[in-house]
């Protein structure tokens, strides 16, 4: 499926000279969610990572996520933002073009040990995806990739993640 033919682009949002890659069109079509789902499993066979866990980022993560951590016979952990989670959490403050933000994870969410993904709709800068990779240390368990559906290179946010497979099924 080309991805790229039924991804929207919306000029001029969030703020003017952003031109946003909207997925929600993607989503929608019939076959869409399958076929991305699909082009993770089939590159993170190819990579040969053994996965016991999933990380949605919210909230597209979780969209992008759950399926997949089916597909790979895997758990689905999600990453939210503040005061989301009912129970004991591990917290990741990182710093955003204009503030701060917060992430958080269940203190329970993952065995140590564990070897997980992270999965996100778009990489920019990569703030978000190695604030959740930080958390991920916290649960002791081991980062072995991550996934996105759209990988911005432009933005160069592969330089701010650890050294493992990045997997990016499109790139802008």
């Amino acid at each position: 499926m080309d991805f790229k033919s039924i991804i929207r682009d919306i000029p001029d949002f969030p703020q003017e000279g952003i031109i946003f890659r909207d997925i929600t069109p993607l989503l929608a079509h019939p076959q869409g969610l399958t076929a991305i789902i699909q082009g993770f499993q089939t590159k993170f066979a190819e990579l040969n990572i053994d996965i016991d866990a999933v990380i949605g980022i919210e909230s597209r993560g979780f969209i992008l996520g759950a399926p997949l951590a089916m597909q790979l016979g895997a758990s689905f952990i999600p990453v939210r933002k503040p005061k989301k989670l009912p129970s004991a959490v591990f917290r990741v403050e990182y710093a955003l073009e204009y503030g701060t933000d917060t992430l958080e994870i269940h203190q329970d969410a993952i065995g140590a040990g564990k070897r997980v993904i992270i999965i996100d709709d778009v990489i920019a800068t990569g703030g978000t995806a190695a604030a959740t990779a930080k958390l991920v240390g916290q649960t002791g368990a081991k980062l072995v990739g991550y996934g996105f559906l759209i990988e911005l290179d432009f933005l160069n946010g592969r330089k701010a993640l650890p050294e493992v497979p990045i997997v990016s099924l499109v790139n802008y």
